[in-house]
């Protein structure tokens, strides 16, 4: 993992980058709720405006530039220099911050409001050229990891500028707090002018300055991939689901734990070092790629664990107030406080391969216009979050049942997902395949090509074959299989989610063979992968049988590079077919080692069944 994402904290091409935004994130965090605080506990010295009125306009005012000019910031990044953009943002930063010192030395509430609004619009202009940066100065195989590290240290930024806030406004220092604030916004200019070039990914685009044009457009540029736009609605699920549990923490804590301001503290803190931690372990649990199959891991994190919140809730409140170390006395304490970590956590699994997969699968060229899309999206998520948790609890529902609604909900919308695109959940099989019931082990990945058709043929050892090579290769592949594997109960709806093709001997159903060619020579000609299992059917006895020629028929009408595969490990599995009946149930290994080779590709005049099977012996070694 030190060899992983830790590493570009040492790059110039990360480091300046990840530490002017963590300093952002921080100043943002401390002066929202420095301001908030002093609204709520020092009014009559500021406003003679309701405390309640005063702090959801606060909030209002924070979330309204991320709706009103992220369109116009999407188009800034992608036009100019990213660098350029962040330095000219944490240069505003500055005097915005001078600006809020302003308010608070004259008392004078609009003043604060105004410079809140502006680092909103602060916040608003950077996160399209900080996510935006990300896919042209990281490789692909760093992406996760460069992601995780942006979200840890958001989050850690997120949770010490909150801390801090309450520490100074409680004490009244709000001199040193300016100060604070001021000299971070310089630091945070004077890093940024570390950061190297990074060039214009759209350098002749014609900026709209037209504010809700220009957002028009950026959601439209965002919904020209389906994918990439249920990324978007997924991470802003998260910022829902997120601010919904988030905002009630307050009250949870003080009304229903009866704990102090510290125990607040405590939840947020569990909440938001969860969220650090699970970020960071998606490197190594998706192996340094883009495994899409951590979102619904995630998913159902955040579901459970909201759930077990409202049982692990106390039906009456404690006696006397408790502090953090008397609410890890107790047992619903330490139940609770692992619950917010254990959400926190699953989070992190959810967000960043997310966030890592709208990078990747959208052009270059209008990235941080789809970020900048997803911003207006979370903006729009959070506020009705704001509103709903305010109608269940005017609705006589306890925060508990708060709690509860929320991971119902996220069960239900993140189902809707997976079920509109059963790629998530069928990564997520081929991931539990591969960490959870096997050990697989890959040699050769490197043969695979990493864009433009081709043919990948291996030995057929058990019905699991097709989601072991899906956990093996992270490139998608079309798979060619028996009509009658693929129309097994259960299966079938998960072989139809992978696209994979039907095929039947001519002899059987002529029909059903044709349209199995077809859709193969449709596929290759998209510039996708395809997967044939050649021998035709499953080993009966856990050796490779004879390749039969119909693959030369697919390589004369398209010719297209062949990768031979080899499988080894999963005869005698339950999905093989070594044992008959009750047999099969029985189980005989657990996390068995499977090994996936893949060989070098072979150009298609070469190709012969008898040379491939050869290849894919040699591949395969003794071991069926």
């Amino acid at each position: 993992m030190a060899e992983g994402q830790f590493r570009l904290l040492a790059e110039r091409r990360f480091l300046p980058f990840f530490a002017a935004q963590a300093l952002g994130a921080f100043n943002d965090n401390v002066y929202k709720n420095a301001l908030l605080l002093v609204a709520t506990f020092d009014t009559a010295a500021y406003s003679a405006l309701d405390p309640v009125l005063l702090t959801q306009l606060g909030n209002g005012l924070f979330i309204l530039p991320f709706v009103l000019f992220s369109g116009l910031a999407g188009q800034l990044a992608d036009r100019f220099d990213k660098a350029s953009v962040m330095r000219v943002v944490k240069a505003c930063e500055v005097g915005i911050m001078g600006l809020a010192g302003a308010g608070f030395a004259a008392h004078n509430i609009w003043l604060l409001l105004c410079a809140l609004f502006l680092m909103g619009t602060h916040s608003t202009f950077f996160a399209p050229a900080k996510y935006g940066c990300l896919p042209q100065v990281l490789e692909e195989d760093e992406l996760v990891g460069g992601n995780a590290l942006l979200e840890m240290g958001t989050f850690c930024a997120i949770l010490l500028g909150q801390v801090l806030a309450g520490v100074f406004a409680s004490a009244h220092r709000l001199s040193v707090l300016v100060g604070g604030l001021v000299t971070i916004a310089g630091a945070g200019l004077l890093v940024s002018l570390a950061i190297p070039r990074i060039p214009a990914a759209a350098p002749g685009l014609a900026i709209d300055r037209n504010i809700l044009r220009s957002s028009i457009a950026n959601l439209r540029a965002a919904a020209r991939d389906r994918i990439v736009f249920l990324a978007i609605l997924g991470v802003s699920w998260f910022w829902f689901y997120g601010a919904l549990v988030v905002a009630q923490l307050p009250l949870f804590a003080k009304a229903v734990l009866h704990g102090t301001e510290e125990v607040f503290t405590a939840l947020l803190l569990a909440f938001s070092v969860g969220v650090g931690v699970g970020s960071m372990l998606c490197e190594r649990l998706s192996g340094r790629r883009l495994e899409i199959g951590l979102v619904p891991f995630g998913s159902l994190g955040l579901t459970v664990f909201g759930i077990d919140v409202f049982f692990a809730t106390p039906a009456l409140a404690p006696p006397a107030p408790l502090d953090p170390w008397a609410l890890l006395a107790t047992g619903f304490g330490r139940h609770v406080l692992a619950d917010f970590a254990l959400i926190g956590l699953f989070g992190g699994f959810y967000i960043v391969p997310l966030y890592a997969l709208m990078q990747q699968r959208t052009p270059r060229e209008y990235v941080s216009r789809v970020i900048s899309a997803n911003s207006i999206w979370n903006a729009l998520f959070m506020v009705v979050a704001a509103l709903f948790g305010a109608l269940l609890l005017k609705r006589g529902a306890t925060i508990a049942e708060v709690f509860l609604t929320g991971a119902i909900l996220n069960f239900a919308v993140t189902a809707f997902i997976y079920a509109r695109v059963p790629e998530f959940l069928l990564r997520f099989l081929a991931w539990v395949l591969a960490r959870v019931v096997y050990r697989i082990r890959v040699r050769g990945l490197e043969h695979v090509p990493a864009s433009g058709p081709a043919l990948v043929v291996c030995n057929h050892v058990s019905f699991a074959d097709a989601l072991v090579l899906s956990a093996a290769v992270h490139r998608p592949m079309r798979f060619v299989m028996e009509a009658a594997i693929f129309r097994i109960p259960v299966l079938k709806w998960v072989f139809r989610g992978m696209k994979a093709i039907p095929i039947a001997p001519a002899a059987e159903d002529r029909s059903v063979r044709e349209a199995a060619f077809a859709q193969v020579l449709a596929e290759l000609r998209a510039g996708e992968i395809v997967c044939i299992f050649p021998e035709g059917r499953l080993t009966a006895d856990g050796a490779v049988g004879e390749f039969r020629p119909g693959l030369m028929r697919i390589l004369a009408e398209y010719p297209v590079p062949v990768v031979p595969a080899a499988l080894s490990g999963l005869w005698g599995s339950a999905f093989s077919r070594r044992y008959r009946g009750l047999g099969r149930l029985v189980p005989r290994r657990l996390w068995s080692r499977i090994n996936v080779a893949l060989g070098p590709a072979v150009a298609p005049a070469g190709v012969t069944p008898e040379a491939l099977r050869t290849r894919v012996l040699a591949l395969r070694g003794r071991v069926a």
